[in-house]
């Protein structure tokens, strides 16, 4: 009896410590989009609480800025995005994160960057941009049987956070929501925290600005198409837990997007939102939609950038009509590469994730420059070994059928801009390197 009161008392004296020392962070911080004068800050809180960013500019310590202030609550699975305003074009922030009045700390530093001013004025400068996709974190009484667990090698997230990338484009399949997920609003927001929680992810999340598109696997089921019933629910929950600048360009619901960054646009593409089913013969049959493909190639028309970027789920030039590739569906596929020449649209790269083999697709045209699509997968899904696909537009040597991530690197001057292209595995060692000049894209 007496050594239960000496329980008591103990736990009685430090449980408030055990409370106090609790983190009140669930994941992030994580930047998301940045431009010249603002910047987006996103915090998961575990539970309902007051939050706000103060960031100061790091070489000006002894001067700080705030956020507004705002409270976290469960309906918006307590989540801040809050907004950097009082910043100046090409500068470097600290950050911190003000949970119920008291400063939360994290064991890696937090920052974030402004787009710098360089138009008429310097040439642009140099940045990098990492980019993967396939993000299976596990868990195990939600994952798929087998001996070998499917996810791993989360040490990949600290190998893209040594390279020091100024922004990271996530290519879909950022999560992966499971059978018990996808057909409601909570289990969709609790596969996406669980994924976002992982402890090796968060110095990446909070180092530099981060941007994504979805796949299947983040939209809803395998293979998922416009007729999934709980879109609406999932759309709402993707751009609730990221932080692009804007999404729905269509005005018909859908993730589709664009942001530049120093002189390059990516344009963040739906290969989801009005797809029609893989199994459905009659014509037409839609993979971006014409809605969204109209919008695709305004923009692209529009756009000045030496390298245009486009963003999509599934592989768009390789021509095996297997799997999910663009070439299953043809007419529309044709539809897009015609509409590149007829518009003269120069400097287009593609980019895309989904197949659990990273390689390089080049698609030759007569009279104007190749195609290139860049697959860069998976980042934490396993990889696939052996691949012959009979895609004959394929590079010789880029396939990588490990876990891997990409650094693109654009340098070079105003008018000689150059693209640098390479692919590391999990433990950051460089498998392949590839330089297009954005001259060759003329």
């Amino acid at each position: 009896m007496a050594m239960k009161s000496v329980f008591i008392l103990i736990f009685t004296l430090y449980f408030p410590i055990l409370s106090v020392c609790q983190s009140p962070v669930q994941s992030g911080p994580m930047v998301g989009y940045a431009d010249m004068r603002e910047a987006l800050l996103w915090i998961q809180t575990t539970k309902a609480s007051k939050v706000k960013f103060t960031y100061y500019e790091t070489t000006l310590p002894g001067t700080k800025y705030s956020t507004d202030e705002i409270m976290t609550t469960k309906n918006n699975a307590y989540i801040a995005k809050l907004v950097a305003d009082q910043v100046l074009p090409g500068k470097k922030y600290t950050y911190e994160a003000i949970i119920n009045g008291k400063k939360a700390t994290f064991n890696y530093p937090l920052t974030f960057q402004t787009l710098p001013l360089w138009q008429y004025r310097t040439d642009p400068p140099t940045f990098k941009l990492a980019m993967g996709s396939c993000a299976y974190i596990n868990e195990e009484r939600f994952d798929r049987p087998g001996k070998t667990p499917y996810g791993g090698e989360y040490e990949i997230y600290k190998a893209i956070y040594d390279k020091k990338p100024d922004l990271m484009l996530w290519l879909g399949d950022n999560t992966y929501l499971r059978e018990a997920d996808w057909n409601t609003r909570t289990g969709t927001i609790h596969r996406y925290t669980h994924s976002r929680s992982l402890p090796e992810m968060q110095p990446l999340l909070a180092s530099c600005s981060h941007y994504a598109i979805w796949d299947d696997h983040d939209y809803g089921p395998n293979d998922s198409d416009r007729s999934f019933a709980y879109k609406n629910t999932t759309q709402e929950i993707f751009n609730m837990f990221w932080g692009n600048p804007n999404t729905n360009m269509t005005g018909k619901g859908g993730i589709t997007g664009m942001f530049t960054w120093v002189d390059i646009d990516v344009f963040l593409v739906d290969d989801r939102w009005f797809r029609s089913p893989n199994e459905k013969k009659t014509l037409p049959r839609d993979y971006l939609g014409q809605d969204q493909l109209t919008w695709l190639i305004d923009a692209l028309r529009n756009s000045k950038a030496p390298f245009k970027l486009v963003a999509c789920g599934g592989q768009v030039i390789n021509p095996a009509k297997i799997y999910e590739n663009y070439a299953q569906y043809s007419e529309e596929r044709d539809q897009l590469i015609k509409a590149l020449q007829d518009n003269d649209i120069k400097g287009v790269i593609f980019l895309s994730g989904d197949r659990h083999h990273t390689e390089i697709t080049k698609m030759e045209r007569p009279g104007t420059y190749p195609l290139y699509d860049f697959t860069i997968s998976p980042l934490n899904s396993s990889g696939r070994a052996d691949i012959d696909e009979g895609n004959t537009m394929h590079v010789q040597g880029t396939i990588v059928g490990e876990r891997n991530f990409a650094i693109f690197e654009v340098s070079g001057t105003r008018k000689e801009r150059k693209l640098t292209v390479k692919v590391y595995n999990s433990k950051g060692d460089e498998k392949w390197t590839k330089e297009i000049k954005a001259d060759e894209l003329k």
